[in-house]
């Protein structure tokens, strides 16, 4: 694939969402702010391309809710109904338009996680960040947080392996109908996913 061409596409289609997108993210920043709290936005160091750290962004979906001890309640316990909602219908990733913008990620690639996954991947799932991280990717329209992380991986890597425009312009068109219908967006009790630990 064409890395140029790939970059001029995120640039383009990210600046023209973001400007036609402004009435959503305020309207949606006002909402969290009133029903979860401050800040409206959520960051996160995430490693990137060739493991490079930067902060991701996303509309809050949690609260700060902790124990008697201080420590954070579980992902579960603190995910508002409004905060599920915003998942559903995959609102609080817009913040990462800005991402995009900046070079972060691009629209299609393997997901960012945790930067305290970096030293579990085993050397053919580090392939992964070989490429800039995305907001969807081969692994999300085909099981997204329901299949296995070992399964996820394998469909990361895949995509680093055949990567191409027309690759994206389809994955692309599937993450709309993947929206649509609500499918994999957690795995069963769970937030989003259990922490991946390695694979034994």
């Amino acid at each position: 694939m064409n890395i140029m061409i790939k970059r001029f596409f995120d640039v383009i289609s990210s600046l023209i969402l973001i400007l036609f997108l402004i009435p959503v993210f305020i309207v949606t920043w006002f909402i969290v702010r009133i029903k979860i709290g401050k800040p409206s936005i959520f960051k996160q160091k995430r490693p990137g391309l060739n493991g490079k750290v930067f902060f991701v962004y996303k509309f809050r979906t949690m609260t700060d809710e902790r124990d008697g001890n201080g420590k954070l309640l579980p992902d579960s316990w603190r995910l508002t109904p409004f905060g599920k909602l915003l998942r559903k219908l995959s609102l609080d990733e817009l913040p990462q338009l800005w991402n995009v913008l900046k070079g972060d990620m691009s629209f299609v690639g393997p997901r960012p996680l945790l930067v305290e996954y970096l030293p579990l991947y085993d050397k053919r799932q580090v392939r992964r960040h070989e490429v800039r991280p995305g907001i969807t990717g081969w692994a999300q329209v085909n099981g997204r947080n329901a299949i296995s992380w070992e399964k996820k991986f394998e469909y990361d890597v895949w995509y680093v392996e055949n990567q191409s425009l027309w690759l994206d312009l389809k994955i692309l068109l599937l993450t709309v109908k993947k929206v649509f219908v609500s499918e994999g967006i957690s795995q069963e009790g769970q937030a989003t996913m259990k922490k991946f630990e390695g694979t034994k």
